[in-house]
C-alpha cells in the first residue's frame, strides 16, 4: 500500500510549512507561556482553506480529502502542536459534525462560516463526572413546545470560551440508553450559554480548553442535528474522524521532535565528534524513525478507509492508539538525546514532550482505544 505525497499534498505541505515558519514559529513560546489562543492566526489559516479542508467548496471549504488534511496538521504541528490541536478540533469535530448530520439549511447557516474561519467552532461531549462514561452524562435537554432547554456543564472543551458556535451532546432520554442523547447546535450569545473555567494545562497551552455552561439555555427545535436520540450514535461516528486527527497530531509531534533531534545530534559534539556518531544515539534515532513510519502507515490507512467507506472504527483506533503512544516515546527520547538542553525551554523538544501526553488522553484514552480494538477483533 503506497501513501506517497500526491501533487496536491505536496502543494499543501509547502504552503502550510511556509505559513507556519513565518507566522507561527516566532510566537510559539510566547503563546505557550501566556496560554494565549491566537484567534487571529486561526482566521488566517481559515483564509488558506485549512479550517474546512474536507468540506465541499459549495459550503466554503477546500473540497479536499483526509490525506491533505493529515498533511496540513503535520506541517502545523511540527511547529506548534497546540495550534494544530485547535485546527483539528475545529475541523473534525464541530464543522464535520454539522456537515455530516445537518440538513441543508443548517449547513448553509453554520458550516459556511466555520469552513472559512469566519467563525470558530467547539464540540461538547465530556463532562466533569463522565469522561469515557458518556452514557451517564448529566447535561440534560428537555423539550418545551417548539424549543429545547439545556441544563448542565461540559468540560475539557477546546475553544470552550472563544468559539462562536458549539455542537453539544445532551441527554434527552434515560441514562445508559444509546438512543437517549441528542446533538444540538448552540450559538455564542444565546441566553443561558456561557464559557466557564479555563484550564491551566501542562501542555497544548495555546489551544484553549474550558467549560461550557448551560443554565436554562433555550434553543429552537431547528437547532437539533439529525433526529432526536441520535446524538451518541453521531458522536461515535464523528470520533472515527477525530481519532484520525489525533493520530495526525501525534505524527506532527513525533516529526517535530525527530527533526529537532536529528539537527541537534549532528551539531552537538562530545569527545571530539558529533553525538550522532555514537551508537547509543544513532540507535535511538533509528527507533524513532521506524516508529514514525509505522504510525504514519496506520494513520493514512485509516484515512483511506474513512474516505472510501465513511467508517473506520477499528482502523482509526489502531492509528490513534499507536500514534499517540509513539509520540510520547519519541518526545521522551528527543529530550534524552538533548540531555540537559532538552529540559529547558530554549530548545523545542521540551514543548513537544509536554504536548505529547494529551494525545494519549484526548478523544478516547489509550485504554478506551484498546477496548474499541478488542470489541472489533472479537466480533
Amino acid at each position: 500500500m503506497e501513501f506517497g505525497y500526491t501533487e496536491s499534498q505536496q502543494l499543501i505541505a509547502e504552503t502550510v510549512r511556509d505559513f507556519a515558519e513565518k507566522h507561527i514559529r516566532p510566537h510559539v513560546m510566547e503563546w505557550d507561556e501566556k496560554q494565549y489562543f491566537p484567534i487571529e492566526t486561526m482566521k488566517e489559516l481559515g483564509k488558506l482553506g485549512l479550517l474546512g479542508i474536507v468540506i465541499p467548496e459549495a459550503y466554503g471549504g477546500a473540497g479536499l480529502g483526509y490525506f491533505e488534511y493529515i498533511t496540513a496538521l503535520i506541517e502545523i504541528g511540527r511547529v506548534d502542536s497546540a495550534l494544530a490541536l485547535s485546527v483539528a478540533a475545529h475541523n473534525s469535530l464541530c464543522t464535520n459534525h454539522i456537515y455530516k448530520f445537518g440538513n441543508e439549511e443548517q449547513r448553509q447557516k453554520w458550516v459556511t462560516k466555520l469552513a472559512t474561519g469566519e467563525w470558530i467552532g467547539s464540540w461538547g461531549l465530556t463532562e466533569p463526572g463522565t469522561g469515557s462514561d458518556a452514557g451517564r452524562m448529566q447535561c440534560v435537554a428537555k423539550q418545551d413546545g417548539d424549543d429545547w432547554v439545556i441544563n448542565g456543564t461540559k468540560n475539557f472543551i477546546t475553544h470552550g470560551r472563544s468559539s462562536n458556535v458549539t455542537v453539544v451532546i445532551a441527554r434527552t432520554g434515560e441514562p445508559l440508553d444509546s438512543h437517549g442523547m441528542t446533538a444540538f447546535v448552540v450559538e455564542r450569545g444565546t441566553p443561558g450559554f456561557s464559557g466557564g473555567k479555563k484550564e491551566n494545562k501542562l501542555g497544548m497551552r495555546c489551544s484553549e480548553t474550558a467549560e461550557l455552561i448551560f443554565d436554562n439555555c433555550r434553543i429552537p427545535k431547528e437547532n437539533v442535528l439529525g433526529e432526536v436520540g441520535e446524538g451518541f450514535i453521531q458522536a461515535m461516528k464523528i470520533l472515527d474522524g477525530g481519532r484520525i486527527s489525533i493520530a495526525a497530531l501525534s505524527l506532527s509531534i513525533g516529526q517535530g521532535a525527530m527533526d529537532a533531534s536529528l539537527k541537534y545530534a549532528k551539531e552537538r559534539e562530545q569527545f571530539g565528534k558529533p553525538i550522532s556518531s555514537f551508537q547509543a544515539i544513532s540507535f535511538k534515532l533509528a527507533e524513532m524513525a521506524a516508529e514514525l513510519e509505522a504510525a504514519k502507515l496506520l494513520t493514512f490507512q485509516a484515512a483511506d478507509k474513512y474516505m472510501r467507506e465513511g467508517i473506520c472504527t477499528k482502523e482509526s483506533a489502531f492509528a490513534k492508539y499507536y500514534a499517540s503512544e509513539m509520540c510520547v516515546r519519541v518526545a521522551t527520547e528527543a529530550v534524552q538525546i538533548h540531555g540537559g538542553y532538552g529540559y529547558i525551554k530554549d530548545f523545542p523538544v521540551e514543548k513537544f514532550y509536554r504536548d505529547s501526553k494529551l494525545c494519549t488522553i484526548g478523544e478516547g484514552t489509550s485504554e478506551v482505544q484498546k477496548l474499541v480494538i478488542a470489541r472489533q477483533i472479537l466480533k
